[in-house]
């Protein structure tokens, strides 16, 4: 029913609006009528990380992957069930009056930053998104801070420090598979040969495992790399000190309890991805800098590593198991062979020629969007266009395109 109502032409629907009436008040009762099933059932339907396809499992299921990650990060605290929010407000506003009070930000920068009405706040949420993609189907914790008391702190940090992250980390970070491909295309015409290693490395829960006061520290590194006193009039000492607050005050709801982000940051803060992204740029320098004398070739995407290196596969896996002892905090875990997917894109060794093609997740869900709907025209160009583009970019024969 659902997906004929996501069919029908907006003309249709304009022709024929009685009917349309009818389906969608038939539709709060199959709503009811899968809640119910639901609940009756024990079952729980989740979003899918990285894919638009859902997940039905067991609430028990769920509720175990749950208490595990917690058990194995360490990086919550249960609060029981008493609110921290009315405290929370009281205590960003004075550390933010303390602020101006001594001349670390200005009354404009108070204003835009304090809680003026507490109706306009609230507490952020914890869910998960499944890695269906994954073996065991893992969970993802996003914690939803849409209008959390810090957020807008959080926000001003992130426009302030991720332009200087992506300056600093520009020659070693990649947004895309098609970056990847540039750089290993011109990699290959003189390093390429038979034996080559292609590498990728997992960074295990990167944003939850970061330690927060080293995490704030390395934000300071990098200020300091780049030689700055103030960004945008606010001295780096006030951004480290606003930075500080931010993560040591990530608390949310879960179940009916609340909670206290004591390690890493949430993963719906805007700060804590370029925290995340700065603390691994510091840990990683002393591995590029191996890579890049052995003539091999390294780029990360946020916890996604790619190696290319023509070193025994031997050597490779006592040089991971090296750098899985630099810190305490980040765990990397490796996938090695002649062939590798990294984001979308498809590499292969093929006797020390380059091939590529489009990669595409277990999970893949090839539905898009029905020509006959709603959207404009031109979205549903643009899909095709962009498929076909990437196509001719990633695939590196004409027979396999």
């Amino acid at each position: 029913m659902l997906q004929n109502l996501h069919n029908i032409p907006t003309t249709t629907i304009n022709n024929n609006r009685p009917s349309i009436n009818k389906i969608k008040k038939n539709y709060g009762r199959l709503i009811k009528r899968l809640k119910f099933k639901f609940k009756s059932t024990n079952t729980i339907l989740r979003k899918t990380d990285k894919s638009k396809v859902f997940h039905l499992g067991k609430v028990d299921d769920y509720t175990k992957k749950s208490d595990e990650y917690m058990e194995k990060t360490k990086a919550y605290k249960c609060l029981g069930t008493i609110d921290p929010l009315p405290d929370l407000i009281r205590r960003t506003n004075k550390y933010l009056l303390d602020l101006r009070l001594a001349k670390w930000i200005s009354q404009k920068q108070y204003e835009q930053l304090c809680i003026q009405n507490s109706n306009d706040v609230e507490l952020a949420h914890l869910y998960y998104l499944l890695k269906a993609h994954k073996p065991g189907t893992p969970l993802r914790p996003i914690v939803a801070g849409l209008k959390h008391p810090t957020i807008k702190i959080s926000k001003l940090l992130d426009e302030l420090l991720r332009p200087l992250f992506d300056q600093m980390a520009s020659k070693t970070m990649i947004t895309s598979g098609f970056e990847l491909l540039k750089h290993l295309q011109e990699w290959s015409k003189s390093n390429l040969r038979q034996n080559t290693l292609f590498c990728t490395i997992d960074v295990t829960d990167l944003y939850t495992m970061v330690p927060q006061v080293e995490g704030v520290l390395s934000l300071k590194s990098m200020m300091d790399h780049m030689k700055l006193k103030q960004i945008r009039g606010l001295r780096t000492e006030t951004i480290i000190r606003l930075s500080r607050f931010v993560m040591q005050n990530n608390y949310f709801s879960y179940n009916g309890q609340y909670y206290h982000q004591i390690r890493g940051g949430a993963m719906g803060s805007p700060l804590t991805l370029t925290m995340a992204n700065c603390y691994m740029f510091f840990y990683e320098q002393q591995i590029i800098k191996q890579i890049n004398n052995s003539g091999g070739l390294y780029f990360r995407y946020i916890d996604d590593i790619f190696i290319a290196i023509n070193w025994p596969a031997r050597h490779l896996f006592k040089q991971i198991d090296r750098w899985n002892h630099f810190d305490e905090n980040i765990k990397l875990s490796e996938n090695i062979g002649s062939s590798a997917d990294f984001l979308d894109l498809h590499i292969e060794n093929q006797y020390g020629q380059l091939f590529t093609t489009v990669y595409q997740k277990p999970s893949y869900e090839p539905y898009y969007l029905p020509y006959n709907s709603v959207h404009p025209l031109h979205m549903k160009k643009n899909i095709i266009f962009t498929m076909l583009l990437r196509a001719i970019r990633y695939f590196s024969t004409f027979q396999t395109y």
